[in-house]
């Protein structure tokens, strides 16, 4: 007798309970109901003759057998969602969807006018953005374009480098007027400093590069890049941002600009996605005028 392949929707519910831990969980996620993806995942453990999930106090417990099928799984994920994306590709400038990966900062600072200037010329795109300092996966993702300060790794992508933009130490003016200016990195730990809450590999590398500065050192801690750029302009202290954004502030202040000083590379990766290929290039034009501007 022949086997049964199991359908995607079984993959769909097995991919959700492994991302949530939970059936419930799942459930909420997917618009259905407990049983029904409760039945979904005993369906799939038939039919592959193996346990996925053990049940733990905090919930479900992925086996070794899920975590060696969450790889396939994904691909199927990936495919589904790229051949919907196909199919509305027909209709692209009538009501075609583009999801867009970026930091924070960038998401908020950056690219909003350079979307709008996109949008004015093609009014039938709907823009999603997806804001985290996390490096995703556009290959796991519902994402068809990201934008990265690091190159992406993913050999299969479409991915250019459009420049790099300089992050320096930077104050609001009203600071420096109650604090005093300091003139060298020593004079850093008298003043109120804005940084990290917790350390990442990141942090490190700004730290090889001069700033040896611990997460006790700063009186205003938080690993969200744009709060930290908030605190910056509210005049709370001294931290770090991208020079071409503080430069649109003319009361924020750059300092000690031969002592700290690097770059980041700016990055636009993109799955092989020909109707995506428009907002693809126009972000590359954008964000090369952006990075000039530094």
């Amino acid at each position: 007798m022949d086997r049964t392949d199991p359908a995607w929707e079984l993959y769909r519910s097995f991919l959700a309970v492994l991302r949530e831990g939970s059936l419930s969980g799942a459930a909420r996620t997917l618009g259905l109901t407990q049983p029904t993806v409760g039945r979904h995942v005993q369906e799939l453990e038939s039919l592959l003759g193996t346990t996925l999930f053990t049940r733990a106090p905090n919930g479900l417990r992925p086996t070794d057998a899920a975590h060696t099928l969450e790889p396939h799984a994904q691909v199927m994920a990936s495919a589904a969602a790229a051949l919907i994306r196909a199919i509305s590709a027909k209709d692209f400038e009538a009501h075609a969807v583009a999801r867009i990966a970026a930091s924070e900062i960038v998401g908020a600072e950056v690219l909003p006018p350079i979307l709008t200037e996109f949008r004015t010329r093609h009014p039938g795109i709907v823009m999603e953005l997806s804001l985290s300092d996390r490096v995703e996966d556009l290959l796991r993702r519902d994402v068809d374009i990201a934008v990265r300060m690091a190159r992406p790794k993913q050999g299969s992508l479409i991915a250019r480098r459009v420049g790099s933009v300089t992050v320096g130490l930077h104050a609001h003016r009203r600071y420096l007027q109650e604090h005093g200016r300091p003139t060298n990195m020593e004079q850093l730990a008298q003043h109120v400093l804005i940084g990290f809450d917790r350390e990442t590999a990141s942090i490190r590398a700004l730290q090889r590069l001069g700033l040896k500065l611990s997460r006790d050192d700063f009186a205003f801690r938080t690993d969200s890049h744009l709060a930290q750029l908030a605190a910056i302009r509210a005049g709370f202290g001294i931290g770090i941002c991208q020079t071409a954004i503080a430069r649109r502030d003319l009361d924020l202040v750059r300092l000690m600009p031969k002592d700290f000083t690097f770059d980041l590379e700016v990055w636009i990766a993109i799955r092989a996605s020909d109707p995506m290929r428009a907002i693809f290039d126009h972000l590359v034009a954008g964000l090369s005028g952006y990075v000039r501007a530094k």
